[in-house]
């Protein structure tokens, strides 16, 4: 029997995963793509190319700078025209290169394949490294940093994250269809640099074919899959831990404090691709969707392609949106230009129409507990929120506001409409700011 399991809290969001059986699509070469130096936590790369350089498909464009880093690659073949900045989905302008394509699509020449059986931990973690992956999971951190715990940080269980709670996403159910045998093959490069003895694959249960799909493909190789109840933020790694294991990660811990490492499927398939393959990580399946679309689906789309381009691939729009959305509506940001480039992170687009959003006005806590329940770290965001619009950041801090995940399961069942996120958020940046002024008397 496969298990049903479930963590503290959330919320059940309307799912509404209208692209979930469209299969991913390869979208045609484009004219010029726009890539980011900085498609990842930590510093940004530095361009390796200039203007006017040919390059190939896979070629480095820009090395890592520093250990939280990751080096980006060519998605096609052309020239370098431009060394500038674009928009990132903050709204912040980071460095990048505008590629123009000479519609060939050549290839660099790739790594050298590596038996990973034979190789050893450090070797395919030079290999990931040079290879650019990130966590495709949204938050984008270097994988090659991730998979460096100290060494008095011994990782048992690698949790593969196939979850995808997020409303509206497809991305990752439609790669566990279509890629199980590369997923498990990352998953058991991860586990043999990690040294973990145990993999386990958590997927919710409105995904039953990616269940039986996944659980055929790591049969042969004791790959447990775990059924999860189908709970909103049931993908946040502290919760998938303790759906899966029942290990609680401690406030201000990290999953390795308890033996514990998870990573996203779409990140097992890039690590498949990068040591089987030696391929780099320049493309990733993106869901774009929303009602105001003509043609939901999920597409595997090379880096540096625009928001434009990929909804003029999704057929373009029947009615104007009234916001468009980098990621998912929990968690996703809203952006006010279609010229962003899609990046390794970017998991989806999502379109929204004017009957989708609603107005409101803030209005004064009623304490009714709600915000409490559904908080998947058992904080009370109600009262946090109060401490910080009074400004006292150090009575949030001491009640915890760095736990907070930002899933926004407070702000929606919240009847009084207030900003919770926000708040919660704007706390911890001046949280942060405190401590490193501290650290630097």
């Amino acid at each position: 029997m496969i298990k049903q399991l479930h963590f503290y809290g959330g919320i059940h969001p309307v799912e509404d995963k209208v692209a979930q059986s469209v299969p991913i699509v390869e979208p045609p070469i484009l004219e010029t793509y726009m890539v980011p130096l900085q498609q990842h936590i930590g510093a940004p790369a530095k361009a390796v190319v200039a203007k006017g350089d040919q390059v190939k498909r896979g070629q480095l464009l820009g090395e890592a700078q520093g250990f939280v880093s990751a080096p980006v690659h060519a998605p096609t073949s052309g020239v370098i025209r431009e060394v500038t900045t674009c928009l990132g989905p903050s709204g912040a302008q980071v460095p990048a290169l505008l590629l123009a394509s000479d519609g060939e699509d050549a290839p660099a020449d790739p790594m050298p394949a590596i038996d990973w059986h034979q190789a050893s931990p450090g070797d395919l973690r030079q290999r990931i490294s040079a290879a650019g992956i990130v966590g495709k999971g949204g938050a984008a951190f270097p994988t090659v940093v991730k998979l460096s715990p100290p060494p008095n940080k011994k990782i048992d269980t690698l949790i593969l994250n196939g979850v995808e709670c997020e409303p509206c996403l497809t991305a990752d159910h439609r790669l566990m269809l279509e890629r199980a045998a590369d997923i498990v093959t990352g998953a058991q490069i991860t586990a043999r640099i990690l040294g973990a003895k145990k993999i386990i694959i958590g997927i919710e249960n409105n995904k039953p074919d990616a269940i039986e799909v996944m659980r055929q493909a790591g049969a042969d190789y004791g790959i447990e899959v775990c059924s999860l109840r189908v709970r909103y933020p049931q993908g946040a790694e502290k919760q998938l831990i303790y759906a899966v294991t029942g290990r609680k990660v401690p406030s201000g811990g990290l999953p390795a404090d308890i033996g514990c490492l998870v990573q996203n499927v779409g990140t097992a398939a890039a690590i498949a691709d990068a040591v089987c393959l030696g391929k780099p990580l320049y493309e990733r399946v993106t869901t774009v969707t929303g009602t105001p679309l003509v043609s939901p689906g999920n597409w595997r789309f090379r880096v540096g392609t625009t928001y434009s381009e990929a909804i003029k691939l999704a057929g373009g729009v029947k009615e104007d949106p009234i916001k468009i959305i980098s990621g998912g509506p929990m968690m996703g940001m809203a952006v006010y230009s279609l010229d962003i480039p899609i990046i390794k992170s970017t998991s989806g687009i999502l379109l929204l129409s004017k009957d989708e959003l609603t107005q409101f006005a803030v209005r004064p806590c009623i304490r009714c507990g709600r915000c409490n329940d559904s908080c998947p770290m058992g904080m009370m965001p109600g009262i946090l929120s109060v401490q910080i619009e009074n400004q006292r950041y150090e009575l949030a801090e001491k009640w915890h506001v760095m736990d907070c995940i930002e899933c926004g399961c407070c702000a929606y069942t919240c009847p009084a409409s207030r900003p919770l996120v926000q708040h919660l958020r704007r706390a911890k940046a001046e949280v942060q700011a405190a401590r490193r002024a501290k650290a630097g008397k």
